[in-house]
This record gives structure tokens, C-alpha cells and sequence, in this order.
């Protein structure tokens, strides 16, 4: 029996604010069948140099339609604090290695609760001045 499947497509900044720096990422989902599937919730592990800099969860986030695909927004909060600790790694092209790791918690009709797990390494740009200033939060 065929069962939803999904893949990170994007990490890229989403917005600056005064205590932290939201990025999104956003994840596909294929759901192979002809009812929509509700999501438990959503976890997320964002690491970079190997050290955890932003973790949580996104309870009740909604339903993937039937027989097609679903586009999620994952938001992701990073304080400015943890940014800092990072000065190393962005200081060589303001930009900082990540690794995510999301969890989407499905109730699927008979088998009960499903995670998808997922992850994805890659770069994502941190804020530039212009950036700063133009946030009107």
C-alpha cells in the first residue's frame, strides 16, 4: 500500500526581526490517496557545525489534500544570540551551512499515526543590512 511521501524543496529567508531571524522552509507532500490527510504536527531540528540553533514543533498545521500535492511553509526561528555563536562559519561568505530535520506526523485511516521523516543539507543566507532595515517588524 502506497503512503505519503515529501521532500524539503527550499530553505530561504523569510523575514528579520529585533530577537530573531525566521526562515522557511518549505516541503512538498504527495498523498497517494482520495481523502485528505490530516497532520498531527510538525517538529524541526536546524543544525549547523553540528550544534543545534533552532528546534520546535508546529502543532495541528492542517490537512494535505486528496490525491495530489501539498506545499508546506515550515517557519523556522533563529535568535540572534545563536547567529552570533556562528561568526566562524559566517564570516567566510555570510551565509551558513544547515542541516534540517523535519518530522510530519500524518493520521493515516487504519494504520494510526505516521511520521515522514525528512532532511536536507545545504547553505541559506543570513540577513544583509538592507534586509534589517527594510523589516517592518
Amino acid at each position: 500500500m502506497k503512503k505519503p511521501e515529501a521532500a524539503v524543496t527550499t530553505v530561504d529567508l523569510k523575514s528579520v526581526h529585533r530577537d530573531h531571524i525566521e526562515y522557511a522552509a518549505k516541503v512538498a507532500v504527495d498523498n497517494p490517496y482520495p481523502t485528505p490527510l490530516p497532520i498531527c504536527d510538525i517538529t524541526y531540528v536546524l543544525k549547523s557545525d553540528g550544534r543545534v540553533i533552532a528546534h520546535g514543533a508546529i502543532p495541528d498545521p492542517g490537512s494535505i489534500k486528496a490525491s495530489g500535492q501539498t506545499l508546506l511553509e515550515v517557519p523556522v526561528k533563529v535568535p540572534h544570540s545563536i547567529l552570533v555563536s556562528l561568526v566562524k562559519d559566517i564570516g567566510r561568505d555570510w551565509d551558513i551551512d544547515y542541516e534540517l530535520e523535519l518530522g510530519l506526523v500524518i493520521d493515516l485511516p487504519v494504520f494510526g499515526n505516521f511520521t515522514i521523516p525528512l532532511s536536507s543539507k545545504g547553505e541559506v543566507k543570513l540577513p544583509t543590512l538592507s534586509d534589517v532595515f527594510s523589516s517592518k517588524k
